[in-house]
């Protein structure tokens, strides 16, 4: 009748609102938060070929979990807001370091997009953003497998590794 997913139950009160959510009921996270850094992603695979898309790029800041749902219109927001809370360890620990990892990329890209910009180099910005882009998508892509199960960040060596590459 009721499962449990860590320490908060998922009974079948909780599974009925979760109904027509993106949330996972054993994770208790949405996939709709992902959509926060797509959005990011989306301006700078822009700005090497419209440079002017930089300023709305740099204009993007970056949300906790509860300050996504807090801002959105998604028809579920106060119920993700609700769950957050509950969200079992073995999950939130390696979400939150994953989203502060994607924080990280996100950051360095925009400054070395801007120092390229700033020496008028078009080569410079296309490269320095071509390769962020795929650190960028591999990390929203751990955070999506987190929220529906997986409980592995991966390792800052692994990153090191993604920006190698």
């Amino acid at each position: 009748m009721s499962s449990t997913s860590g320490p908060f139950p998922v009974d079948d009160a909780v599974r009925a609102r979760l109904a027509g959510t993106n949330i996972n009921p054993d994770t208790l996270l949405a996939t709709d938060y992902l959509n926060h850094f797509n959005e990011i992603i989306m301006l700078l695979e822009m700005v090497p070929d419209m440079p002017d898309m930089l300023d709305e790029a740099k204009a993007w800041q970056p949300k906790d979990y509860v300050e996504h749902f807090a801002s959105s219109t998604c028809p579920f927001r106060d119920l993700a807001i609700e769950l957050y809370p509950h969200v079992p360890t073995r999950y939130k620990e390696p979400f939150e370091t994953t989203i502060l990892q994607l924080q990280a990329v996100i950051d360095g890209t925009l400054r070395h997009a801007e120092t390229a910009l700033s020496r008028d180099d078009a080569r410079l910005l296309r490269q320095k953003i071509t390769i962020a882009l795929e650190p960028m998508h591999r990390l929203v892509d751990v955070a999506g497998s987190i929220i529906h199960g997986a409980d592995k960040a991966l390792s800052q060596d692994e990153i090191d590794a993604v920006l190698d590459d």
